[in-house]
C-alpha cells in the first residue's frame, strides 16, 4: 500500500487532521520484564498515539513476543516511532506492515446485547448476517464473539446499538505480513 493512501484508524476521528496515517507496527522483542513499559513510554515520552496495542509470545523457546501497535499521525513522525523503537535494546526488529502494503489484519471482539422480547429475534438475525458466534446466552441476553477486521466490528456494534448494546471487549488488532517470508 502505498503511504500516502495509508487508511485511516476506526478508532480516532480525523477531523481537524491534516495529513493523517494510520499504520501497523509489528515489533518482534525479548520477552522479559520491562519490554512493554518501555515501548509504551517512548510513545508516552513522545505524546504518541497506540490506538491499539496487542502482545503474545511468539516463540517459547526463544523467549520472543510479538507487539502489534496500531498508531495514527503524519507520516514522518510514524516514520520517526519506527526509529526510536529500533534503538530499544530488548527489540529484534521493527516492521511497518502499512507501508509494506501485504499484510492480515483481524480482532476479536466479544458484544453483550440485551436479548428480550423483539429485540432478541432482531439480534440473533444480526449476529448471522455478521456471522458472529453465540458464546453466551442467559434469558436476559446474549454474548456474541465476532472476528474479522476493525471496521466490520465497528458496523455490528453499531447495529447493535438500538437493539440494546450492554458492553464491548475488544482485543486490538492482530497482524501479520502475507507470503512465505517472515517478516
Amino acid at each position: 500500500m502505498d503511504a500516502s493512501a495509508a487508511p485511516l484508524s476506526p478508532y480516532s476521528s480525523a477531523l481537524g487532521k491534516s495529513n493523517v496515517e494510520t499504520h501497523t507496527l509489528s515489533v518482534l522483542v525479548d520477552n522479559e520484564p520491562g519490554v512493554l513499559a518501555r515501548v509504551v513510554g517512548l510513545f508516552s515520552g513522545r505524546g504518541y498515539n497506540i490506538e491499539s496495542l496487542t502482545v503474545a509470545e511468539v516463540a517459547h523457546t526463544e523467549h520472543l513476543s510479538r507487539i502489534t501497535i496500531v498508531t495514527s499521525g503524519p507520516p514522518e513522525a510514524i516514520e520517526q516511532i519506527g526509529h526510536q523503537l529500533e534503538r530499544l535494546v530488548p527489540i529484534h526488529t521493527v516492521t511497518d506492515l502499512t507501508l509494506r502494503g501485504n499484510a492480515v489484519e483481524r480482532e476479536l471482539a466479544m458484544i453483550k446485547v440485551v436479548g428480550t422480547g423483539p429485540g432478541r429475534d432482531a439480534a440473533l438475525r444480526l449476529a448471522d448476517a455478521f456471522q458472529a458466534r453465540v458464546i453466551d446466552t442467559t434469558a436476559e441476553s446474549f454474548v456474541f464473539e465476532l472476528t474479522g477486521a476493525a471496521s466490520k466490528i465497528d458496523q455490528f456494534v453499531d447495529q447493535m446499538r438500538p437493539i440494546g448494546l450492554v458492553e464491548v471487549s475488544r482485543t486490538g488488532i492482530a497482524a501479520m505480513s502475507r507470503g512465505k517470508d517472515p517478516i
